[in-house]
């Protein structure tokens, strides 16, 4: 009888260890699973925009908008759409060697930003359904892989507003 008492009490501290083992290895998954086990699972990302502005557009049909989006969070998203009541379209845009090119998503890294400004990555509002002019405010629906959707209220600036003054520097995101 004592052989198999032996066998136990050496076997309970093996299974215990192991057991421990399979726990510290579940607890330290680390951020990139984390994140893709979504936000309830420990990292997500915190959006927020500043600096947008849609400058007057010469050309009734389109316009151009620009903004940050700023991610405080620890885990990466993907800017995937947007929308207004300003346009039948709205594209994401990416310009490449004086070329404009529609992309399907830009990123928007953790504890980064994304800057979309002139002759860069942007917004591309077509088909506008009337022409803003300056000092109106248009609103813009803003769609990513992993957040909620946020809305943003982005003033009519000047045709030839660059936004390198950010006086649309506050947080415009609803």
């Amino acid at each position: 009888m004592t052989r198999p008492r032996r066998a136990r009490r050496a076997g309970l501290p093996a299974l215990a260890l192991a057991a421990a083992t399979a726990l510290l290895a579940t607890g330290c998954g680390g951020a990139d699973e984390a994140a893709a086990d979504g936000p309830d699972a420990g990292g997500a990302p915190e959006l927020s925009v500043t600096d947008a502005y849609l400058p007057e557009p010469v050309n009734p049909e389109v316009a151009g908008g620009f903004l940050t989006v700023h991610n405080a969070g620890d885990a990466d998203d993907t800017l995937l759409s947007a929308s207004s009541e300003l346009a039948g379209t709205v594209e994401i845009h990416q310009t490449v060697d004086n070329a404009m090119r529609r992309v399907d998503g830009l990123p928007v890294p953790a504890g980064g930003e994304l800057l979309l400004e002139r002759g860069g990555a942007h917004l591309m509002f077509l088909d506008l359904t009337e022409a803003p002019v300056e000092g109106d405010t248009v609103s813009v629906e803003l769609r990513f892989e992993v957040s909620e959707p946020l809305t943003v209220e982005v003033p009519v600036a000047s045709a030839t507003h660059t936004g390198a003054d950010h006086d649309h520097g506050g947080d415009h995101s609803s």
